[in-house]
């Protein structure tokens, strides 16, 4: 075959206009609606999500776009309703962060069935989503658990408080896991106790951790909430030789970064603002016809400290 150049350029001109006279450009479809369903809506997190879920949906589809945001609670049938009635309203776009990834599938091929875009956000979500967008989940587990291993010279007791059955928390997990399976002289206490994901559940089991092992070192909790109720926990037991790290980098982890006395002393920050965004932008392009270069789309996290939190930016739509 002959290399392109020695074509005679008019030749390729006149193809061009060909190809463009014959296919031309697809008119673009407008965003009506989007509906999101998170987690939990009392979480400053997915509060976050939906602001920058809202905010790009009207940058893209005009000030006239019909946005709701609902938060399940953690709730499987509660979600599976709100996506029902997504479908009953015909929007054009779901938001979804997933309150249970496997027991969610049903709920999302029933919309799929319907022709709804579906995009799944901060965690995985079965039954065949449009696309999934979220945070490097295993990244964030690491960067914690390294953390954990260096303020602890590779020796120590540690726990893991545990969370809803989702993706990211599973992630988290594993990635924290891994890097404790590095280092022989850490043990891992408890794995498995599951605080909610948020603030009373985390002080919870971390009274009841506390009360089981009174050697105890530090902390890897699978978001701030729970890693903020922990620390409540160990303040109140008066245990100052513990601490806590945890993941999101939310505002009160910030505040609880700032206080020398603490027991919360690092958090793989995410950007739920901007990843949000980005799951409208997939979505959008979705609806146009054009598939994402890469999915899942995993967004890096980085770990936000005691010694570094004055950069920390912050959560973007602050």
């Amino acid at each position: 075959m002959k290399p392109l150049c020695v074509i005679p350029r008019i030749v390729i001109t006149t193809l061009a206009a060909l190809v463009s006279f014959a296919a031309p450009a697809a008119a673009q479809r407008p965003l009506k609606s989007v509906g999101l369903t998170v987690g939990d809506l009392g979480n400053p997190f997915f509060v976050q999500v939906a602001k920058g879920a809202e905010a790009k949906a009207r940058e893209l589809g005009g000030a006239g776009v019909k946005f709701s945001a609902l938060s399940a609670n953690y709730d499987l049938n509660l979600q599976t309703n709100h996506i029902e009635d997504f479908i009953a309203a015909k929007v054009d776009l779901i938001v979804l962060g997933a309150a249970d990834t496997k027991g969610i599938a049903p709920a999302v091929k029933k919309a799929r069935a319907a022709g709804i875009i579906v995009i799944a956000v901060d965690v995985a979500a079965e039954g065949g989503v449009s696309a999934t967008v979220m945070s490097d989940n295993l990244q964030a587990g690491r960067l914690a658990a390294e953390f954990v291993a260096q303020k602890l010279g590779g020796k120590g007791q540690v726990v893991i408080i545990n969370g809803p059955p989702v993706s990211a928390v599973m992630d988290r997990v594993a990635g924290a896991e891994e890097v404790f399976r590095r280092h022989p002289g850490i043990k891992v206490l408890s794995r498995d106790q599951n605080a909610g994901g948020n603030r009373m559940g985390g002080m919870n089991v971390m009274t009841d951790l506390l009360t089981a092992y009174p050697e105890l070192d530090a902390v890897f909790a699978i978001n701030d909430p729970t890693g903020l109720g922990a620390a409540l926990a160990i303040r109140q037991a008066r245990r100052d030789n513990v601490f806590v790290v945890g993941v999101d980098g939310a505002p009160d982890a910030e505040r609880a970064l700032r206080d020398p006395k603490g027991a919360f002393l690092a958090t793989s920050a995410q950007d739920p603002f901007a990843m949000a965004g980005k799951a409208l932008e997939v979505g959008f392009e979705l609806l146009q016809g054009r598939k994402p270069a890469q999915d899942p789309l995993l967004v890096s996290v980085s770990l936000v400290t005691r010694d570094n939190i004055a950069k920390y930016r912050g959560w973007s739509s602050q």
